[in-house]
């Protein structure tokens, strides 16, 4: 459907004040010297999946102690360049490394065993900080919070280190975790492994730079987007109907991590996923959506990514012998107030979520337009986006929009009746590339783009596709229907083996 002609002129001056805006910050801004890339990775360990270092671990080829020492020397090598984990716990991990391979020692019932009941055994894990750890911090970035101490795993962790995983540290996150970027003033800003001026993510950033930089082989993440994973024993917790938004799930840099480390989460709710269930590709549906309709808040699309994700399409009908058949949505167009709206609703009881201010005094109350003067004169405890979001939710009608509401429940019902059981969709990650870091301010619907995804509850899995000719990661959206995760982990291990997957940042 294409854009009136005001949809144009605001598109426009959407793509061209950002970049003004963006220019003048450079202008302020200092700079700086530290390089631009990552040293190469050098101990083949590291290049491991943690499948393959958990059976090495239990055939005594390497021993956990190994594996925790490559690891925690990856990080104290990389992390001052990428400030993505904020705090270790190395000393504990060493001493549970090393009581992991004395149980290997020791186990009689052999190989299997081991595997049946600690399928994790002596593999290491990072943790998103916003996830309670057991003697970590857990502040959700809030500076208020900087002190707290976590006395108990959150569920998902709990899951992880019963299987024998070895918790590493916590990672970096967005201010409450509502942002795209992943900084906060408690711990500072998180870079890209891939070009450290240029932002990671958020608000699981620190455990994708940590997980890119190869510093990290699997790791504990959350996004605004429904699964069967516990969401308890996270900052900020859920209220109204985030829970059903929000979701937890595994990272990683090896699509054959995936599935098992989905099993462990899940728990006991592993069985509504039907992750045991054998895929056949040949057998499946697919379709590709080449943008978000043109949407007047959000960026124009990359052409580079929609050359990748054109690849894609092409491999699939090359190899496959399927059509990909090209779809579009025009409720798409309201992504971002669709994710808005939603994220504002009461719970099943009527009870609104909790007031974002709230979130932000931990307890108490800010007020967002004190707060954006002190930020001014550098005085405020808060970030520019945290104020930014609260002065946003401040503006909100106590009333959702019918008219938004109707455009979710139409997109929910023709995506729902599309993919049915048995069908995946491509959908781009991102309109544009890795942004330089505070870009994002100035280009914030641009999170439409996997926020509608979240809203409508479908499981999604983001799959690597090669490097732009930037050297930054290109990447694409594999989304299912609900409960459908088997198929989007099914089709990210056909794509690693189709287009490389995760390429070490060191090697230019």
């Amino acid at each position: 459907m294409a854009l009136t002609i005001g949809e144009r002129v605001q598109r426009f001056l959407l793509v061209l004040v950002p970049r003004l805006l963006l220019a003048l910050f450079k202008l302020v801004s200092p700079g700086t010297k530290r390089p631009k890339h990552l040293p190469p990775i050098r101990n083949p360990l590291l290049t491991l999946s943690a499948v393959q270092l958990a059976e090495k671990i239990r055939r005594r080829e390497v021993t956990s102690v190994e594996v925790v020492q490559a690891y925690i020397d990856r990080i104290q090598e990389v992390n001052p360049l990428l400030n993505a984990l904020v705090k270790d716990r190395f000393p504990f991990a060493i001493q549970e490394a090393a009581r992991a391979d004395k149980l290997i020692e020791e186990e009689n019932g052999g190989e299997e065993v081991l595997r049946n009941r600690f399928p994790l055994l002596g593999v290491p894990l990072s943790v998103k900080e916003a996830f309670a750890l057991q003697g970590m911090p857990n502040s959700g970035g809030l500076k208020s919070r900087g002190k707290v101490l976590a006395s108990v795993d959150a569920p998902s962790v709990a899951l992880l280190k019963r299987a024998g995983a070895i918790p590493l540290g916590v990672t970096n996150t967005s201010e409450l975790c509502m942002w795209m970027e992943s900084s906060n003033h408690l711990y500072g800003i998180t870079s890209n492994p891939y070009d450290l001026e240029r932002m990671c993510g958020g608000s699981s950033g620190g455990e994708g730079s940590l997980i890119g930089g190869g510093a990290s082989v699997i790791g504990i993440g959350s996004d605004i987007g429904g699964n069967v994973v516990s969401n308890d024993g996270q900052v900020p917790p859920c209220s109204g109907l985030q829970n059903d938004y929000l979701g937890s799930g595994p990272m990683c840099r090896y699509a054959e991590d995936l599935l098992p480390l989905l099993k462990i989460m899940a728990g006991p709710t592993a069985d509504k996923l039907s992750l045991s269930e054998e895929v056949d590709l040949k057998k499946l549906r697919f379709f590709t959506v080449v943008d978000d309709g043109g949407s007047p808040l959000t960026s124009p699309l990359d052409n580079q990514l929609i050359q990748a994700q054109k690849r894609v399409a092409a491999r699939l009908e090359a190899d496959l012998g399927v059509k990909v058949k090209e779809v579009s949505f025009p409720q798409l167009k309201y992504s971002f107030q669709i994710w808005d709206t939603f994220l504002a609703l009461p719970d099943k009881d009527g009870k609104p979520p909790q007031p974002f201010v709230e979130q932000m005094a931990d307890g108490g109350s800010v007020w967002p337009v004190w707060e954006l003067i002190k930020r001014i004169f550098g005085r405020s405890e808060h970030t520019l986006a945290a104020i930014g979001l609260a002065l946003m939710q401040s503006s909100h009608s106590s009333k959702p929009s019918q008219f938004i509401l109707k455009q979710k429940e139409e997109l929910q019902k023709e995506i729902d009746d599309l993919l049915g059981t048995d069908g995946v969709l491509l959908f781009p990650s991102h309109p544009i590339l890795a942004p330089k870091h505070h870009h994002a301010l100035f280009t914030p619907f641009n999170c439409g783009y996997t926020g509608i995804l979240n809203i409508l509850g479908l499981p999604v899995t983001q799959c690597p596709l090669g490097l732009s000719k930037e050297r930054l990661p290109l990447g694409v959206q594999v989304v299912a229907g609900k409960l459908q995760d088997h198929l989007t982990l099914a089709v990210a291990l056909y794509l690693e083996k189709a287009f490389g997957g995760w390429v070490d940042p060191g090697v230019v």
